[in-house]
């Protein structure tokens, strides 16, 4: 069994190796095939002994991983993949909306989601006009979800009693967040204008994002 510390520096430098396979860096793609997939596995595996004195919140998250796993890899083949990626992160971010919403009911503060919905508004309306017809509604329905995840992660925050779970859940807030920038410059990227060094800037908060929701799961031996 790996130690936590031998676990995060596997997955910051397979997160690193995986960036750094972009065209503007290495231009080595078979890193990016290998390095990818395998920083989201290293997630999935700081994540699956965290949580198991609240095994549905556990199952729900880890569910959110396995997909977004799947998205990961879809990913890899950025025009045949775009749609099966972006299905399978859908159901991540509804995986993930499902477990928090085990800890509080949904919206059960507004401004989250008032928030969030101003920044998904504003997102889509500077993506619009480049999106595709085809893809309109699939990314309609992929904003709606990832604002929803991210609002009530961040409802959780001031729920979250005094402690280890409230410092963890302010870090679940900030992953939602996280998730958000990512998503929101992996379409700026794709559908607005190319943006230098790209891979840096989504994947980096893409990782962070994914590392903050696991760690979000009580640490093995811990209450919760």
């Amino acid at each position: 069994m790996w130690s936590a510390s031998a676990l995060v520096a596997a997955w910051l430098a397979s997160a690193a190796l995986a960036i750094a396979s972009a065209p503007w860096a290495l231009a080595q793609p078979w890193m990016n095939f290998v390095f990818k997939p395998l920083a989201t596995v290293l997630v999935i595996a700081h994540a699956w002994p965290r949580g198991r004195d609240t095994p549905q919140l556990r199952r729900w998250v880890l569910a959110g991983l396995v997909l977004s796993l799947a998205g990961d890899v879809a990913l890899l083949w950025p025009q045949r993949g775009f749609l099966p990626g972006l299905v399978s992160f859908l159901l991540a971010h509804l995986a993930y909306l499902w477990a928090f919403t085990r800890r509080a009911r949904l919206a059960a503060r507004r401004l989250p989601f008032a928030v969030y919905a101003l920044v998904a508004g504003a997102v889509l309306w500077l993506l619009w006009p480049g999106v595709p017809g085809a893809l309109r509604i699939p990314v309609l329905a992929y904003v709606a979800c990832l604002a929803a995840m991210a609002a009530q992660a961040a409802v959780l925050w001031p729920l979250a009693p005094p402690g280890p779970r409230r410092r963890r859940a302010a870090g679940l807030a900030l992953g939602g967040a996280l998730f958000v920038l990512s998503d929101a410059l992996l379409a700026t990227n794709r559908f607005t204008l190319p943006l230098p060094a790209a891979s840096l800037w989504i994947l980096a908060s893409y990782w962070a994002a994914q590392w903050l929701i696991a760690s979000w799961l009580a640490p093995p031996f811990h209450s919760h």
